[in-house]
């Protein structure tokens, strides 16, 4: 599905009774709920380009929540991650916040506070995908560059001039110019300022 798909909420806990509670619980206003008993499953069955919001268990059988945490994290997954737990405590909500969690909520949870939560991050979601999918489409375009076009264009970043960059790499200016002409063609960029732009606007390595 594409980063424009209406978000789905993932909610992926051992308990049976505790996932199915709270998928009738988003789904009674109108939010899509997607359930899974362990991590794997999850990262098996979810789509993971699909807007959506992961409500996640601490403790499970296989990959636990942090560790299923941190393989989202890998896979540069920007959905929101929603702890929830019966065994959370200070240590254990500071770990998931500092990597990336919006939240830690302890079982039972209060309905109105997680609905409240999930709304939120549901409109959070969306932008974070498409950001995701700009980034993706920037990254497509520098795909053909070669080493030293990357080496070019690394430095226009910097704001250097040709006359610099040829100092730098120790060609001349002309030579420069050739390559940010190439730059130019092979991303289909307006102009090297709107590249540039780009880049820095969705942090895309170069």
């Amino acid at each position: 599905m594409s980063s424009d798909s209406s978000p789905v909420v993932h909610i992926v806990d051992d308990d049976e009774d505790l996932r199915q509670s709270l998928a009738f619980l988003l789904q009674s206003v109108g939010i899509d709920a997607l359930t899974y008993a362990t991590a794997t499953s999850f990262l098996e069955e979810a789509d993971l380009d699909e807007p959506g919001v992961v409500i996640v268990d601490v403790r499970m059988p296989g990959l636990s929540g942090f560790q299923l945490q941190e393989e989202l994290n890998h896979r540069d997954y920007p959905a929101p991650v929603i702890f929830c737990s019966a065994h959370g405590d200070i240590p254990m909500s500071v770990r998931a916040l500092r990597a990336g969690a919006v939240d830690f909520l302890e079982k039972p949870y209060e309905p109105q506070r997680m609905l409240e939560v999930v709304q939120e991050q549901l409109r959070v979601a969306v932008g974070a995908f498409a950001e995701r999918a700009e980034r993706l489409r920037v990254q497509e375009r520098l795909a053909g560059l070669t080493p030293r076009e990357r080496e070019v264009l690394h430095l226009v970043i910097e704001g250097r001039s040709s006359q610099q960059i040829a100092s730098r790499l120790g060609t001349s200016v002309k030579t420069v110019d050739v390559h940010r002409a190439r730059i130019k063609a092979k991303t289909g960029a307006e102009s090297l300022g709107t590249l540039v732009r780009d880049i820095l606007a969705y942090r895309v390595p170069v």
